[in-house]
Protein backbone atom coordinates (compact mmCIF):
# COMPACT_ATOMS: atom_id res chain seq x y z
CA UNK A 1 0.00 0.00 0.00
CA UNK A 2 3.04 2.33 0.02
CA UNK A 3 2.85 5.13 -2.53
CA UNK A 4 6.12 3.94 -4.12
CA UNK A 5 4.28 0.82 -5.34
CA UNK A 6 1.91 2.71 -7.61
CA UNK A 7 2.56 4.20 -11.03
CA UNK A 8 2.84 8.01 -11.09
CA UNK A 9 0.88 8.30 -14.32
CA UNK A 10 -1.92 5.77 -14.05
CA UNK A 11 -2.09 5.19 -10.30
CA UNK A 12 -2.16 1.41 -10.83
CA UNK A 13 -0.11 -1.09 -8.86
CA UNK A 14 3.47 -1.51 -10.08
CA UNK A 15 4.74 -4.95 -9.06
CA UNK A 16 8.33 -4.14 -10.04
CA UNK A 17 8.29 -1.11 -7.75
CA UNK A 18 6.89 -3.29 -4.95
CA UNK A 19 9.80 -5.73 -5.31
CA UNK A 20 12.23 -2.81 -5.36
CA UNK A 21 10.74 -1.50 -2.14
CA UNK A 22 10.95 -4.98 -0.61
CA UNK A 23 14.65 -5.13 -1.51
CA UNK A 24 15.25 -1.71 0.08
CA UNK A 25 13.47 -2.70 3.27
CA UNK A 26 15.31 -6.03 3.50
CA UNK A 27 18.68 -4.31 3.03
CA UNK A 28 17.82 -1.67 5.67
CA UNK A 29 16.84 -4.47 8.06
CA UNK A 30 20.06 -6.41 7.42
CA UNK A 31 22.22 -3.28 7.76
CA UNK A 32 20.97 -2.89 11.35
CA UNK A 33 23.02 -5.97 12.26
CA UNK A 34 26.25 -4.12 11.47
CA UNK A 35 25.61 -1.81 14.42
CA UNK A 36 25.03 -4.49 17.07
CA UNK A 37 28.48 -4.84 18.62
CA UNK A 38 27.84 -6.66 21.90
CA UNK A 39 25.63 -9.47 20.59
CA UNK A 40 26.06 -12.40 18.24
CA UNK A 41 23.28 -12.58 15.66
CA UNK A 42 22.86 -15.83 13.79
CA UNK A 43 20.67 -15.92 10.71
CA UNK A 44 19.76 -19.40 9.54
CA UNK A 45 18.57 -19.97 6.00
CA UNK A 46 18.33 -22.44 3.18
CA UNK A 47 20.61 -22.63 0.16
CA UNK A 48 19.19 -22.83 -3.31
CA UNK A 49 21.07 -23.90 -6.41
CA UNK A 50 20.54 -21.60 -9.38
CA UNK A 51 21.97 -21.49 -12.90
CA UNK A 52 23.83 -18.34 -13.85
CA UNK A 53 23.85 -16.77 -17.33
CA UNK A 54 26.37 -19.38 -18.54
CA UNK A 55 24.31 -22.30 -17.18
CA UNK A 56 26.77 -22.89 -14.33
CA UNK A 57 25.24 -23.90 -11.00
CA UNK A 58 25.67 -21.38 -8.18
CA UNK A 59 24.49 -21.53 -4.60
CA UNK A 60 22.68 -18.56 -3.01
CA UNK A 61 20.61 -18.10 0.13
CA UNK A 62 16.91 -18.55 -0.53
CA UNK A 63 15.17 -15.31 0.34
CA UNK A 64 12.85 -12.75 -1.15
CA UNK A 65 14.62 -10.77 -3.84
CA UNK A 66 17.81 -11.58 -5.70
CA UNK A 67 19.42 -8.35 -4.48
CA UNK A 68 19.08 -9.39 -0.85
CA UNK A 69 20.63 -12.82 -1.44
CA UNK A 70 23.58 -11.36 -3.32
CA UNK A 71 24.28 -8.58 -0.80
CA UNK A 72 24.06 -10.58 2.44
CA UNK A 73 27.76 -11.60 2.30
CA UNK A 74 28.81 -7.96 2.12
CA UNK A 75 26.94 -7.11 5.31
CA UNK A 76 27.68 -9.96 7.70
CA UNK A 77 31.05 -10.97 9.16
CA UNK A 78 30.72 -14.70 8.64
CA UNK A 79 28.90 -16.78 6.04
CA UNK A 80 29.00 -20.48 6.79
CA UNK A 81 27.36 -23.23 4.75
CA UNK A 82 26.56 -26.49 6.50
CA UNK A 83 26.69 -29.19 3.85
CA UNK A 84 27.35 -32.89 3.37
CA UNK A 85 30.77 -33.31 1.73
CA UNK A 86 31.77 -36.55 0.00
CA UNK A 87 34.99 -38.05 1.27
CA UNK A 88 37.41 -40.06 -0.88
CA UNK A 89 35.82 -43.34 0.21
CA UNK A 90 32.38 -42.21 -1.04
CA UNK A 91 30.85 -41.55 2.38
CA UNK A 92 29.41 -38.17 3.24
CA UNK A 93 30.29 -36.14 6.29
CA UNK A 94 28.42 -33.05 7.49
CA UNK A 95 30.72 -30.02 7.65
CA UNK A 96 30.81 -26.25 7.85
CA UNK A 97 32.30 -24.63 4.73
CA UNK A 98 33.86 -21.35 5.88
CA UNK A 99 36.13 -19.99 3.13
CA UNK A 100 35.01 -18.02 0.07
CA UNK A 101 37.20 -20.00 -2.30
CA UNK A 102 36.11 -23.60 -1.88
CA UNK A 103 35.96 -26.63 -4.16
CA UNK A 104 32.16 -26.88 -4.08
CA UNK A 105 31.11 -23.29 -4.82
CA UNK A 106 29.14 -22.91 -1.58
CA UNK A 107 28.65 -19.39 -0.24
CA UNK A 108 31.10 -18.75 2.59
CA UNK A 109 33.09 -15.90 4.08
CA UNK A 110 35.42 -15.57 7.06
CA UNK A 111 36.13 -12.00 8.13
CA UNK A 112 37.84 -13.22 11.32
CA UNK A 113 40.62 -14.91 9.34
CA UNK A 114 40.89 -17.82 11.77
CA UNK A 115 38.67 -20.48 10.19
CA UNK A 116 39.79 -23.30 7.92
CA UNK A 117 38.02 -24.04 4.65
CA UNK A 118 36.13 -26.90 6.35
CA UNK A 119 35.30 -26.90 10.05
CA UNK A 120 33.56 -29.34 12.38
CA UNK A 121 29.78 -28.74 12.34
CA UNK A 122 29.60 -27.54 15.96
CA UNK A 123 28.37 -23.96 16.27
CA UNK A 124 29.59 -23.52 19.85
CA UNK A 125 33.17 -24.52 19.00
CA UNK A 126 33.10 -22.41 15.84
CA UNK A 127 32.02 -19.29 17.77
CA UNK A 128 34.63 -19.99 20.46
CA UNK A 129 37.35 -20.21 17.78
CA UNK A 130 36.26 -16.90 16.23
CA UNK A 131 36.03 -15.15 19.61
CA UNK A 132 39.43 -16.46 20.73
CA UNK A 133 40.99 -14.74 17.71
CA UNK A 134 39.01 -11.49 17.95
CA UNK A 135 39.43 -11.11 21.74
CA UNK A 136 43.17 -11.86 21.71
CA UNK A 137 45.37 -8.83 22.44
CA UNK A 138 47.14 -7.34 19.45
CA UNK A 139 50.89 -7.53 19.94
Amino acid sequence: MQPECFSDRSGKEDKRAAYGLLAQEMMAWLNQFQHIRDKDTIIVGTLGQYLDDCDRPTWLPQCEGAKTASEIPGIVDEVISMVAIKKDDGTEVRSFVCQTINSWGYPAKDRSGCLNMVEEPHLGRLLAKIKAKTLAPIV
